[in-house]
């Protein structure tokens, strides 16, 4: 059976020089020791923040190695909300959009619960964009944080993040955005938008599970989650796992070097596979209309009269790895956050491409997709239960 992967939004294979990356140093000693092989180890790791302070446009002081995506989110919206709060009489207000991923909006929700902070969640339009505006009308003179993802994971809407930067930018509010869906195809550029802390998780653009990074400007207070022996300027204590880092530091460059080349190779293959699934009856594509606004990598429809279970089920049988939904403790298959927001019906499905990606994948997945749909809509299925995998950060 042919194996086609279409889920790189859920994560992407790790980039040729990652692997080197990783596999020269994956036994390295402590990078914080004082003998001659730790500061080795200690060499590979200040490389590494400083290769991806170059292509993010900011200062090596400003890199935090985390464990992924979701510490990094967990430590941007906490850290500087505790830090806020140490400083302020009032309780600190939080805005984020209503479409973030779970590592931002249950932090914030948690903070609120706690008593931590007021929260003001900012609802999309029926794309999954986020009206800028909107986010700078909830405002207030006791906010301290802005968080507005630059794209959404699942069905891919790119968000007006450059508006917000420069409304904010002199003010006292700190923004934070979760690019960890954007970097692959958009890139990030601090030195034209100038945001105060941002995600990135290496395996979504060629790097290991396991590795993240914030960007946390050093102008902004921001208090750690987790104290120790002080590494990363004491925001995120720990050792260096430099096999990682390094690895996460080529999978940036080779990411950044190859943007262009990625982006004008997806961009036909995804317009044939949503051409192609769109042609068929009772399936609509979701989130932005323009090209502009919407990731290259991310084709997301919306099927009527498919039972969601059945269909990630049956498209696994089939070796295609995809997307579908979202799935509570009881394995239960339920609509997203997201596509509750936005007032999406029907079954969710999300199709991804990355730097792996060929055109015999567009080929197979409308062939597998045309058959499967008309099969479980005809009654023709295994009637087995399963449930899918959540869309993933």
């Amino acid at each position: 059976m042919m194996d086609t992967y279409l889920d790189h939004a859920a994560t992407t294979p790790p980039r040729p020089a990652a692997l080197a990356a990783l596999q020269q140093w994956i036994d390295a000693a402590n990078a914080s020791a004082a003998h001659a092989r730790g500061q080795q180890a200690r060499t590979a790791v200040e490389q590494a923040r400083e290769e991806i302070a170059r292509v993010v446009g900011c200062s090596p002081h400003d890199v935090v190695f985390t464990s992924g995506g979701t510490e990094a989110d967990n430590l941007a919206v906490k850290g500087i909300v505790w830090a806020a709060r140490d400083s302020r009489r009032a309780v600190p207000h939080v805005v984020v959009s209503a479409v973030e991923h779970a590592a931002v909006r249950e932090p914030a929700r948690w903070l609120a619960e706690r008593g931590d902070a007021r929260l003001t969640e900012i609802a999309p339009g029926p794309d999954g964009r986020i009206d800028p505006q909107q986010v700078l009308a909830a405002v207030e003179a006791d906010t301290v944080l802005v968080s507005v993802m630059t794209a959404n994971n699942e069905v891919g809407a790119v968000n007006d993040v450059a508006v917000l930067a420069q409304a904010l930018a002199d003010s006292s509010v700190a923004l934070h955005t979760d690019a960890v869906q954007a970097f692959a195809t958009r890139g990030v550029d601090l030195d034209t938008v100038p945001l105060d802390a941002l995600s990135l998780s290496a395996h979504k653009f060629g790097g290991p599970q396991g590795v993240g990074v914030a960007i946390l400007r050093r102008g902004r207070a921001v208090e750690s989650l987790a104290h120790g022996g002080g590494q990363d300027r004491g925001v995120r204590s720990g050792t260096f796992p430099a096999g990682l880092i390094a690895a996460c530091g080529a999978a940036v460059v080779a990411a950044d070097a190859d943007r262009d080349g990625l982006v004008e190779r997806l961009a036909p293959m995804s317009a044939r596979l949503a051409e192609g699934l769109t042609a068929l009856d009772g399936v609509r594509r979701t989130g932005p209309a323009d090209p502009a606004h919407r990731l290259v990598s991310h084709v997301h429809v919306m099927i009527d009269d498919v039972d969601p279970s059945a269909l990630v089920l049956e498209l696994d049988r089939a070796g295609l790895a995809a997307s579908s939904g979202s799935a509570c403790g009881s394995g239960a298959v339920r609509a997203s956050h997201v596509l509750q927001a936005m007032g999406a019906v029907g079954t969710p499905l999300r199709l991804t491409f990355g730097w792996t990606s060929t055109e015999a994948d567009v080929d197979r997945a409308l062939d597998v997709l045309t058959d499967v749909i008309a099969r479980l809509r005809a009654g023709d299925a295994a009637g087995l239960s399963f449930a899918p995998h959540p869309a993933s950060h």
